[in-house]
């Protein structure tokens, strides 16, 4: 037997050498596997991310997030509406989701944040205040209302003291370490690989005014409806001076909460592809290639950290009839309400009634008389072929034509005096012809006045 199991050993012992081997080379696989799962864990794109969307009711914060969503929908939630956005890293082929929490414009809805934010999300929120720019005059109340709201709301979730210091800390150290970026033409946004000696960068002390509110989070301030500039300057006169103190008053409310600033429009599509790839910077840390734009007034962009005081005096330097240190409600004020007509209608008079009433008016006026009305009898009585005072013809003058002859009547209507003086007038004629050939004196003139005086009958009749 014992040379059975002397010859048994070294095998036994020689199985359980492979057995260790083979056992080592599994752990060895498995690490390499659970430390590769690590590292792709590492590296995949984190969960859990959320957007906190504030602004007034009709400012277009919904438009907003389902353009960015790549949906056209009409629909709008009430009280607090969620929607989501699709995050894509293409050089890691990683797919997530973004939560996006609309809150609704007015106040009575705010404490349902409390379902959107919790003490443990709130490192992982970003802060998006919309500001319509359709409306200028609202702007700066509706940010410091958004501000405030959001400010309560953070000071209810009562975080740890030294938690909400790390978070504050971190936002300094975001703002200060912003650098411009070199890269512009990068196609697609993709993460940035973390760079050695971050933490030895220096970094230059905030100005005075700079993140005096800071919320903790992340801030970016969007004006929506830019296309309503050329509308502004067309129907409110609005001058290139109106659009740079509206800028000057938003980049300093940005300074005080470290905010980014992008003007956008969901109708003209402008801005909202980089509004997109600043927001998955700012929440998941992808590259971002694009500088500060300030030279169009309806496609601002700033980034966070770019600005300070003395870039924000540029803009001072234009101003002629506001100062900077303004209020801002004095200069952009809210126009005048047009009335409707609705409101106050006006009913036209009814035709006939007007016409009866200018009847009235123009037989209360006294009758203008014609011009040959008026000088008619005047000629007609100092007209006489021989004056009516002459010697040795008083026959003649007393049986005179124009003095049987009736004067026209003034309530006679403008036609019977026309007639009338056209009678006048062919009296004056007959008198002329019937009267010369007497002369003052002759032996026939008693005759012929009695002639003249019994045509001048006749003629009388005849026109009468």
């Amino acid at each position: 037997m014992a040379p059975v199991l002397e010859k048994q050993l070294p095998g036994a012992a020689g199985a359980g050498d492979n057995n260790n081997t083979e056992e080592d080379e599994g752990q060895n696989l498995w690490t390499s596997i659970l430390s590769e799962v690590s590292t792709r864990s590492s590296s995949k794109l984190p969960s859990g991310k959320n957007i906190l969307v504030f602004g007034e009711d009709g400012s277009g914060k919904t438009s907003l997030v389902a353009k960015l969503q790549g949906a056209d929908h009409n629909k709008k939630g009430r009280g607090l509406e969620y929607l989501y956005l699709n995050v894509h890293d293409e050089d890691r082929d990683d797919l997530t989701r973004c939560n996006v929490w609309i809150l609704d414009g007015d106040l009575y809805h705010k404490g349902l944040l409390k379902f959107a934010v919790s003490p443990q999300s709130l490192p992982d929120c970003l802060a998006v205040f919309v500001a319509d720019m359709s409306r200028p005059w609202t702007i700066m109340e509706s940010l410091q209302k958004w501000a405030s709201v959001l400010r309560d709301h953070v000071d209810k979730l009562k975080i740890a003291p030294e938690d909400m210091r790390e978070m504050e800390q971190k936002m300094v150290k975001a703002f200060q370490e912003y650098t411009e970026p070199e890269d512009a033409n990068q196609p697609s946004p993709q993460r940035r690989p973390p760079t050695a000696g971050e933490d030895e960068a220096v970094v230059l002390p905030l100005g005075d005014n700079t993140l005096t509110h800071n919320l903790g989070v992340p801030v970016l301030i969007v004006c929506s409806k830019c296309d309503a500039v050329s509308v502004l300057e067309k129907e409110h006169d609005y001058r290139e001076e109106h659009f740079d103190l509206i800028q000057s008053h938003i980049r300093r409310f940005c300074l005080q909460y470290g905010a980014g600033l992008i003007y956008t429009s969901v109708k003209e599509e402008k801005n909202m592809d980089l509004l997109y790839k600043y927001i998955v910077h700012k929440m998941y840390d992808f590259q971002f290639t694009t500088p500060a734009l300030v030279v169009e007034k309806d496609a601002v962009f700033i980034p966070s950290g770019w600005d300070n005081e003395k870039k924000i005096a540029i803009l001072h330097e234009n101003f002629t009839t506001v100062r900077p240190e303004d209020p801002f409600e004095d200069f952009i004020t809210k126009p005048p309400v047009r009335k409707l007509v609705h409101d106050k209608e006006i009913n036209a008079e009814d035709e006939q009634v007007f016409l009866m009433k200018q009847q009235s008016l123009l037989a209360k006026q006294p009758a203008t008389p014609t011009r040959g009305a008026t000088e008619s009898p005047g000629r007609t009585a100092s007209g006489s072929p021989r004056p009516a005072g002459r010697a040795g013809q008083p026959t003649v003058t007393s049986g005179s034509p124009m003095a049987a002859v009736k004067k026209p009547d003034p309530n006679m209507k403008a036609g019977a005096a026309n007639e009338g003086v056209l009678a006048n007038f062919f009296n004056s004629l007959l008198s002329k012809k019937t009267g010369s050939p007497g002369s003052p004196g002759s032996p026939g003139s008693g005759a012929v006045g009695a002639g003249v005086q019994g045509s001048a009958k006749k003629t009388e009749a005849g026109f009468d």
